[in-house]
């Protein structure tokens, strides 16, 4: 943790000094994130299509284009207004209603009815999080870095959504990352890093898992 500290104090003169550079690693961790992000949930489209949807010179042909077009459309977002973009649950939901508009889905921007939890329970558990992380960032007595995957994490617990849980839970940590001053997403694809090892990523979120309703 104490070394992603020291590297976050660097970020500045790196920005200063490598713009022309660094526009063109955000260009390449757009369409990696995009493509990672939608395929560690079996998304997946052709490199030319995605490129293509990515750069927005083409419309998307069937549902996986057009909730790859969603994704990307809300990492645009997140890339570009990250500061007015505080971790509520509207926020969360208009994040959701946007990743997928272009889908038939009417669920989209909707908490669900999903077990663990009592139907009743799923807004106020999220609300909870959202509460309780902005707390906990104002007391000063977590970092960060650990505070922000065990928000990712309850998120996931309670899987407020009937689609695209996975898809937020990532657009979320880049949402908190960014909030927090760590920029390295919009550099190089931590979407891509998390699908490169998927089987680890599934297995500590099992193991994670265990006794967290109790």
């Amino acid at each position: 943790v104490a070394k992603i500290h020291e590297y976050k104090g660097r970020q500045a003169l790196f920005l200063q000094q490598e713009p022309v550079e660094l526009q063109r690693l955000v260009e390449v961790a757009m369409i990696q994130s995009t493509e990672s992000s939608n395929r560690i949930e079996g998304i997946v489209t052709t490199r030319s299509r995605l490129l293509q949807l990515v750069e927005n010179k083409t419309t998307p042909r069937n549902r996986d284009e057009k909730e790859i077009l969603g994704y990307r459309n809300v990492l645009n977002i997140i890339h570009s207004s990250y500061e007015y973009i505080p971790l509520r649950s509207n926020y969360i939901l208009q994040l959701h209603r946007d990743l997928l508009q272009y889908t038939p889905f009417s669920y989209g921007g909707k908490f669900i009815l999903f077990k663990p939890l009592e139907p009743y329970e799923t807004l106020i558990a999220i609300e909870q999080i959202c509460d309780n992380y902005q707390k906990t960032l104002d007391l000063e007595i977590v970092d960060p870095l650990i505070l922000i995957p065990c928000v990712i994490f309850d998120f996931l617990c309670v899987h407020p959504f009937h689609d695209g849980n996975g898809r937020m839970s990532r657009l979320l940590t880049l949402l908190l990352l960014y909030r927090n001053g760590y920029m390295v997403g919009k550099y190089i694809s931590i979407e891509k890093e998390i699908a490169d090892t998927k089987e680890a990523y599934y297995q500590a979120l099992e193991q994670a898992d265990a006794g967290w309703h109790e």
